[in-house]
């Protein structure tokens, strides 16, 4: 009878665990904590990898990608980065810019732009004040880092479209598939 009472306590003191670390993990994935569809998208000013402050505002009159990633130099990371690199001429003759935001340095996104030749803009969130501006900080272990979500936002700043748990590899086709049925509807 001790054993079968100690396993139904060790069982649910485990369950507790891991529906606790699993809240630790994924806070970010809670679309509450994000800006709705349809919201003015939180302004902010941050440096790119060129050390230069870039801020929301100044992309008013184009649609924005603005895409959080965890980390750079990673493989989903690279992945991702890579194909909407690949697709960038797409996107500016949708009159569309992609920035990336992770929780990097100027330096980490100077080194993966210049490893991986990426042209557009990353922006080093070191204060986490974009990623909490657009609910996706996140922890993994000890780590704080941006969660993998995308954001669409019009040329007014109005958010469109939100993405949340990407997939690195289809990712940039299906957000040029989401500008081109939103060009449709204006």
């Amino acid at each position: 009878m001790k054993v079968s009472r100690y396993l139904a306590l060790t069982a649910v003191a485990v369950a507790a665990l891991c529906v606790t670390f699993r809240l630790t993990v994924h806070a970010a994935d809670d679309p509450a904590a994000m800006p709705p569809v349809g919201s003015q998208a939180p302004d902010f000013t941050a440096s790119t990898q060129e050390g230069t402050p870039v801020s929301l505002h100044d992309y008013k009159g184009k649609w924005v990608v603005l895409y959080f990633y965890p980390k750079d130099m990673t493989q989903g990371c690279t992945i991702e980065a890579h194909n909407f690199q690949r697709d960038l001429a797409q996107y500016t003759a949708k009159n569309a810019v992609i920035l990336g935001v992770s929780v990097d340095s100027v330096d980490s996104h100077k080194e993966f732009c210049t490893k991986e030749s990426l042209t557009f803009k990353l922006i080093a969130d070191t204060s986490h004040d974009i990623t909490n501006k657009y609910g996706s900080l996140s922890k993994y272990g000890t780590m704080t880092i941006a969660a993998r979500n995308t954001f669409v936002i019009d040329p007014k700043g109005v958010i469109r479209k939100v993405y949340v748990k990407v997939s690195p590899n289809p990712h940039s086709e299906e957000v040029l598939a989401a500008l081109s049925e939103m060009e449709k509807g204006q």
